[in-house]
């Protein structure tokens, strides 16, 4: 058998568009008078920040267990415990509250964020999220309120996207730009609708985020809407006033784009929900 003990400050694996950490395990095995022969086994590696700080504790009676499996060898007992007690930690993260500076609304009891959409001309509407800490594999779920608005919004797009950066030592130039990549994306036309709703699903295969020497990965929601200038009565073909009227859209209006980007964060997922889409194989060989 063979155990090697991983650092718990690494970085997870991840593939980026400046920086790559990827993690193999290489086997090599030799006949005599034979050619060494190596195989490499790469595998995928979650990283839950602060874990190393965290006090477990001590009595196994107080530790999760499933009574329903059969007693287990000390070592995957051991294991057993920890991944109960890693699932329990981001379960309770996840549903924490976190603040975030981007003109919120006055909240109530509920558990929800409630940001104001507006631009130079008005209130355009509400956005409502239901929390800003998530799990790889969730989805993201907001929906939006365009009937307290004063500013007709004629399209919106919501798009789900990480942002790399590197740190300023270890650029290739001067200023180098953050790069941005796209999981998902919902995008509407959404004139006289009065509520909206999104849902983008955070795949299984993406990183969650982390902060290195190096490089930089956090998650963003990034919205773009496309308003119009006028009021939302004039945004109305006015017919007449005969029983039968036929509504026509308009062929050309006056419109405003602007754009917001909300932080959230992204922490890992249990190991086993992650393998179900992993591209590594299960098994692996070598011919001597």
């Amino acid at each position: 058998s063979y155990c090697e003990m991983l650092p718990i400050d690494g970085p997870p694996s991840f593939r980026g568009q400046s920086v790559k950490y990827v993690y193999k395990l290489t086997i090599g095995c030799q006949c005599v008078n034979s050619p060494i022969k190596l195989l490499r086994v790469p595998f995928h590696v979650l990283v839950l920040h602060g874990l190393k700080d965290y006090q477990f504790p001590q009595d196994e009676a107080v530790a999760p267990s499933n009574p329903f499996l059969e007693e287990e060898e000390e070592g995957l007992k051991k294991d057993s415990h920890l991944a109960d007690l890693v699932t329990e930690l981001l379960m309770s993260a996840v549903w924490s509250r976190a603040s975030f500076c981007c003109n919120p609304v006055p909240r109530s009891s509920c558990s929800t964020d409630l940001y104001n959409i507006s631009n130079t001309h008005g209130k355009v509407g509400t956005f409502c999220i239901f929390k800003t800490m998530y799990k790889i594999g969730e989805d993201v779920i907001g929906t939006f309120n365009f009937l307290e608005g004063d500013i007709p919004c004629l399209q919106f797009s919501v798009s789900l996207q990480t942002e790399e950066s590197i740190q300023e030592e270890f650029q290739h130039r001067q200023g180098q730009p953050i790069s941005f990549s796209t999981h998902a994306c919902h995008q509407e036309a959404c004139l006289h609708t009065a509520q909206s709703s999104f849902s983008l699903p955070i795949p299984l295969s993406s990183t969650p985020g982390f902060t290195t020497n190096i490089v930089s990965l956090k998650w963003r929601l990034h919205f773009e809407f496309v308003t119009s200038g006028e009021s939302a009565g004039t945004c109305l073909v006015r017919g007449s006033q005969s029983e039968v009227v036929t509504w026509t859209g308009v062929e050309q209006i006056e419109a405003d784009t602007f754009s917001w980007d909300l932080p959230i964060k992204v922490l890992p997922t249990n190991p086993i929900l992650a393998s179900y889409v992993s591209q590594f194989s299960s098994t692996n060989s070598i011919t001597i």
